[in-house]
């Protein structure tokens, strides 16, 4: 009697390990799940970022976009960018499209401004060199090229002007030629955009 009693109470214990262990392992899975969730999750994500980084690069060989102010005292002076090169034109910055603006108002009160049609863009990392010809200005002949140079680095950008030393009024610049950045952009008033040209060598 004795016997059977020990091994009642030995089956009894080992149920209840079981049970125990059951339990644990359960509670373990149910808290495990979420970070197994985001853990698979993440690699997904990552995924869906780098396809729409590479589906953005695809889109355009090069590209500089945006609007902003200098930082000069007493002047006001805006730029605004919006030239492309596309993808099928890459090894040709010359077949660049699009136009940028400009526009200077001086301490005295007097302005000038001109729009110009992009002849020509090249980028490299988060530099662009653009130009374009004038078609339209109160200060400049229409039809004179003239080149900008920007340094995207972030809302801090510099700007450079071929007319910081060739005047624009007796001749043109070459094809995606201008200055240093020389300029500082006002970070309040926006920033601009460069999309680095890849070349293809073969």
């Amino acid at each position: 009697m004795e016997r059977r009693t020990k091994i009642t109470a030995l089956a009894a214990a080992l149920l209840l390990s079981a049970g125990a262990a059951g339990s644990a392992g359960a509670a373990g899975s149910a808290a495990g799940e979420p970070r197994v969730a985001a853990e698979a999750t993440a690699p997904k994500k990552a995924a869906v970022r780098e396809t729409a980084v590479k589906e953005a690069a695809v889109k355009e060989a090069a590209a500089l976009t945006g609007t902003a102010r200098l930082y000069r005292p007493g002047h006001d002076i805006g730029f605004t960018f919006d030239a492309h090169l596309a993808v099928k034109d890459r090894m040709n910055p010359a077949a660049a499209t699009g136009t940028f603006r400009l526009r200077h108002v001086f301490p005295d009160g007097s302005s000038g401004w001109a729009r110009a049609r992009v002849d020509c863009l090249i980028t490299g990392g988060k530099v662009a060199v653009v130009t374009g010809v004038v078609e339209e200005s109160d200060r400049w002949p229409r039809g004179r090229r003239v080149g900008i140079t920007v340094h995207d680095t972030g809302r801090h950008d510099r700007l450079g002007y071929s007319w910081a030393t060739q005047d624009p009024q007796r001749a043109d610049v070459p094809l995606c030629t201008s200055s240093a950045p020389f300029e500082k952009v006002d970070g309040r008033t926006g920033d601009f955009r460069v999309v680095p040209w890849q070349p293809v060598h073969e």
